[in-house]
């Protein structure tokens, strides 16, 4: 067994491919999606100013227990991004785009949490950021764009649950009314709810400890605290979600893991998979995020959707396969190696991925190699392919037999036969 010293990190795994080709052709997908939306992708960095995450709230898991936090060798305080809509609003303060301003964007972040199925210390995720309305359709669009994202994916049991934390004032009464609900009966809490109650009642809502489960049944709802703004708010943001047909639950108990979120707030849940935690993604209105930052006050809304989770469920449906091969052509060459290194080039560089053997191996393990590639088609030279400038083409998955073609013609042929 390896020493541990040299295996990856717990809460960290190797991405090795088929998956690796998968997660990047998942990004693309979102690239398309969101970039005909009229976003574009900023790359924040990995780690920022230890300020700009403490703005996600003191209260929240994410701040008080599971940040990678360090002292530089220059002592500034710093943490590796926890999530990244932190990092999106802190670069909009610091280089002031213009208005409205749609950013998305793809990479890891890093909590220290329990590690369990589908939930890393490194993970990935996709998400956008729209800064600047406070249209209730710019919500409704965010929401559609990640409901897209799925379809495209294949995914068809994915839920959508809505739910509005109304403004700053209302969060506070609604807070308030927590407060005294669970209080009413403290000891039927669970221990770690006693104290997170005493820091943030609202986290209190999603604990899923079965002692806890009746007083949470019973506590207020928020949309009972909500003014007549951002009820109105919520009514447009229903009513957008249900022209665009797309179907949503209404949850008074979601209230999401960060303080920064107020008004809408939404979750996407998978339906396809037995988990504790069946979340895939989710987001929500955060409109004295950039405020916080030192920014001018400026709306915003956005989503990030979790890349393992949502490939989780892509598994449990039999969606967005892997694929099946890294390469579409196999070159045997059993003449010296020469004619194999012109022909995959040539063949790279007419977008067909090739590859060869290598340390002029026999025949036969050339074929073996060829077979294990997963390669489509083989291109065979030898030494009578080699005298007569051409090369023997043959199908290796299907009934496409061989032929014989100039060497000249190679490429127009594999072409014709990978269509």
């Amino acid at each position: 067994m390896a020493d541990p010293i040299y295996r990856a990190p717990k809460g960290t795994h190797d991405v090795l491919w088929p998956e690796s080709a998968r997660r990047r052709a998942l990004v693309g997908v979102f690239a398309d999606i969101v970039e005909a939306a009229g976003y574009s992708e900023v790359v924040p960095p990995m780690f920022e100013h230890v300020e700009v995450f403490r703005r996600l709230g003191d209260a929240t898991d994410v701040v008080r227990k599971e940040m990678y936090e360090f002292e530089d060798r220059g002592g500034r305080h710093i943490a590796l991004r926890p999530e990244q809509t932190a990092s999106i609003v802190r670069s909009f303060g610091e280089h002031r785009p213009n208005l409205p301003w749609k950013a998305w964007y793809a990479g890891p972040n890093f909590r220290y949490e329990r590690a369990q199925k589908g939930r890393f210390r490194q993970f990935d995720q996709v998400g956008i950021e729209a800064l600047g309305p406070e249209d209730p359709h710019l919500d409704a669009e965010v929401i559609a764009t990640a409901w897209r994202f799925y379809e495209c994916l294949g995914l068809q049991q994915v839920t959508l649950l809505v739910n509005s934390l109304g403004g700053p004032d209302d969060r506070a009464r609604y807070v308030t009314a927590l407060h005294d609900h669970f209080s009413t009966d403290i000891d039927s809490l669970s221990e770690d709810s006693r104290v997170t109650l005493a820091t943030n009642p609202l986290r209190v809502l999603d604990s899923s400890r079965p002692e806890d489960a009746d007083l949470i049944a019973s506590a207020p709802s928020m949309l009972d605290h909500l003014s007549a703004e951002a009820g109105d708010h919520f009514d447009q943001v229903k009513a957008a979600l249900t022209g665009l047909e797309i179907p949503f639950t209404i949850e008074p108990r979601l209230v999401r893991g960060l303080d920064y979120y107020v008004r809408t707030t939404f979750e996407f849940t998978s339906e396809a998979f037995d988990a504790a935690q069946n979340a895939i993604g989710g987001g929500g209105r955060y409109d004295g995020l950039a405020e916080a930052m030192g920014a001018p006050p400026t709306p915003g809304v956005g989503f990030a959707l979790g890349v393992d989770r949502t490939l989780m469920a892509c598994d449990a449906e039999g969606a967005f396969a892997a694929p099946d091969a890294p390469v579409d052509v196999f070159v045997v060459d059993t003449t010296g190696g020469e004619a194999a290194l012109l022909i995959t080039d040539e063949l790279r560089r007419a977008g067909i991925r090739a590859d060869r053997s290598w340390d002029d191996r026999s025949m036969k393990a050339q074929m073996r190699a060829a077979d294990r590639s997963g390669a489509a088609q083989a291109v065979i030279v030898g030494d009578d392919e080699l005298q007569s400038n051409t090369a023997a083409v043959r199908d290796l998955r299907g009934d496409g037999g061989q032929e014989t073609v100039a060497r000249t013609s190679i490429t127009e042929t594999l072409l014709a036969r990978l269509k």
